[in-house]
Order: structure tokens, then sequence, then C-alpha cells
């Protein structure tokens, strides 16, 4: 009986091996993730394909007075138009960028500590939203789009919101928070939208997007 399960154990690994990625037909491409961001590398590495990262050193400028809800899509494209430049025919590259807004006023990157418990003071106890723009290109085509979240922040106080800043990096996040630690857990009572597009990129639709690539 146990060499009949070992039998049925290493068919059944035989088989799963030849399941292919529904991704495959991407192969003949270098895929480029052009983000420095550890969230995306590890949203990014869950598709299962092999890619490496370059990221866009240039300075980030947002035409005076663009609509909040563009920035994301229009500065993914920047990022995606600064690296393309160093590439080869055969690549497929995906950038994204990740804003947060409340009542009209974009939040980015905090500058500093004191910067980023004023953030986070400024969201506890209201709905913000989460946008990340992403663009898809290669040598002959590119696709870009948003994704919106909204995020409902239960109140703070100000021990809470100290604490948090000095034992979380919060310095790379957009909003000075990230989903996925301390505040996710405890704070946020309301999502409407993808988790994963908080966390700095809406993994489905860079899915689907892919899915249908020619």
């Amino acid at each position: 009986m146990e060499n009949l399960y070992a039998a049925w154990f290493s068919l059944t690994d035989d088989f799963n091996s030849f399941i292919m990625n529904p991704l495959l037909h991407l192969e003949d491409y270098e895929l480029i993730l052009g983000s420095s961001s550890p969230r995306r590398f590890e949203l990014f590495s869950g598709l299962g394909m092999t890619f490496r990262v370059i990221a866009s050193d240039k300075d980030e400028i947002i035409p005076e007075g663009m609509d909040p809800s563009r920035v994301p899509e229009y500065l993914s494209k920047f990022k995606s138009d600064d690296i393309k430049e160093s590439l080869n025919q055969d690549f497929l590259l995906v950038t994204a960028d990740t804003i947060v807004v409340y009542k009209g006023e974009i939040l980015g990157k905090p500058a500093d500590k004191s910067n980023a418990k004023s953030m986070i003071r400024t969201l506890a106890g209201n709905t913000h939203s989460v946008i990340t723009g992403v663009t898809i290109c290669t040598q002959k085509q590119a696709v870009s789009f948003s994704e919106i979240t909204q995020v409902g922040l239960s109140s703070m106080t100000d021990h809470e919101i100290d604490w948090y800043v000095e034992h979380y990096n919060v310095l790379d996040k957009a909003g000075a928070y990230g989903i996925q630690d301390w505040i996710g857990m405890t704070k946020v009572n309301n999502l409407s939208g993808s988790y994963y597009n908080v966390m700095g990129l809406p993994v489905d639709k860079v899915y689907d997007v892919l899915l249908k690539w020619l």
C-alpha cells in the first residue's frame, strides 16, 4: 500500500510539473519590474514569472494643476519612458506609482518622521483614496490604467501615532503607512476596492492585461 501511495504522489508531481503558467506566452520577453519597492517586488513575484528590477532615478515632476486622480498614471508613464530608453526590443516593462489623496490633497512619501505623524493624524478617523497608476509596455505598444481603493481609518491617539512611526518604516510609503502592517491590522475599518492596490500594485488588473497581451 505504501508503494502505491508513493507511486501516486510521484505521478501527481510529474503531472503538476507539466501544468504551465497561464502567462507562459510572455516567455519570449525579458520581463522587467520598473520599481525598487519591496512591496511591488513581493506582489509581482506572486505571478510566478522570472523578472528583473530596474528603477528610474529621474526626479518626478508633476505638472502644475494636474488633477490628483491623473497623477499616478502620469508618473507610471514617466518612469516607463525613462527606463525603456536603455532596453532592447524584447522587453516587457511594468511600472507603477501610488499616491494617497485626502480632500483633494496628495499625500506622498513623508519627508521625515514629523511629517509622517502629521499625515497619519490627518488620515486617522477619516476615509481617503489610494490610487495606483500602472504602465505596461514593450517597444511596440503600451497600456496604462489606474486603480482606486477607498480606505477608512479609525481614530488614533498621539501615543499610538508616535509608537507606530517609531516602530515601522513609514518614510518609503505614500501616506506614511503600510496596510500590511500594524495600522492595517488594527486601524483599517473599511476597505472598498483592491487591498493589493493599497500595497502598491493592483495585481489582478496587471494579471488581466498580461494574460491578454499579444
